[in-house]
């Protein structure tokens, strides 16, 4: 192997890593609102009054979130520090404001507006993190990108539809065009480079990911349906739902990675991601 190539390697794991807990970060919001956990720490920057509050109840779910949130504030400041592109000084600037507006809806008298501008930060700084990791692109794949654009705007009528703001039609008609992109994105990909394996890869990784995004989807669907009434959140309705916020977040960050095809192309974060 080239010594090059390990160096690059060994570079690239960091923002790999940021990455990957930009993503976790993102589960545990979706653990938050799903467990109807949001509020259950009624101040801040101190938890009731605390660093550490009692782990009990909704307040381990709220207060996981608020502990994984400043490390990954921080990383993505040292990713800024560390690699002072625009996409990563975006990312930063994004992660920042994320922060803002949940220290808001601690106070806010209407947290289900300022929930859901949380959400669409959350999942817009995953999206920078995981361009930043792929490396400055000179242009950008017109299909994947529209792609990845339909899957962010699904990411806001998702977040929209959770908090009751809107009915579940919006989604499902983004639903449909978001997946057409993205079948759109997947198979030209395929089908126009059928020699770049490792492209190939990307492609079928994305179909996957959208795939399992529309059963998902409707399995979550089903079960709030089955669940609406219950006093408590139901398991079930809980993991699916997290689990449907999870895949979209690997489907948009696929996305991001088909687009970006002018990159040098790192097995690292494929399997981050993949």
């Amino acid at each position: 192997m080239d010594p090059t190539e390990v160096v690059s390697s060994n570079a690239h794991r960091y923002p790999v890593l940021v990455a990957c807990c930009t993503f976790a970060l993102v589960v545990a919001g979706a653990l938050v609102t799903s467990n109807d956990a949001a509020g259950s720490i009624p101040d801040w920057p101190l938890n009731w009054g605390r660093l550490i509050p009692p782990l009990e109840a909704n307040i381990r779910y709220e207060f996981a979130h608020r502990a994984l949130a400043l490390v990954v504030t921080l990383m993505v400041a040292g990713l800024a520090l560390r690699e002072r592109t625009k996409l990563a000084w975006a990312a930063l600037g994004t992660v920042l404001a994320q922060a803002a507006v949940g220290a808001l809806l601690v106070k806010w008298v209407d947290p289900a507006s300022l929930a859901v501008v949380h959400a669409a930060l959350a999942q817009l700084c995953f999206g920078l993190v995981v361009a930043v990791a792929c490396g400055q692109s000179r242009s950008l794949t017109v299909a994947p990108l529209c792609a990845a654009v339909a899957l962010f705007a699904q990411t806001i009528v998702g977040a929209l539809v959770r908090h009751n703001l809107v009915g579940p039609i919006p989604h499902i008609v983004g639903a449909v065009i978001a997946t057409g992109l993205a079948m759109w994105a997947g198979l030209g990909t395929m089908m126009s480079h059928r020699d770049d394996s490792k492209l190939r890869r990307r492609a079928i990784a994305l179909l996957g990911h959208v795939f399992s995004q529309v059963a998902l989807g409707f399995a979550a669907y089903i079960a709030r349906a089955a669940s609406a009434g219950a006093p408590q959140p139901v398991p079930a309705t809980v993991w699916i739902t997290v689990a449907h916020v999870a895949v979209g977040s690997l489907t948009f960050g696929s996305a991001i990675m088909l687009a970006m095809t002018s990159q040098v192309r790192r097995p690292a974060l494929e399997c981050a991601l993949t």
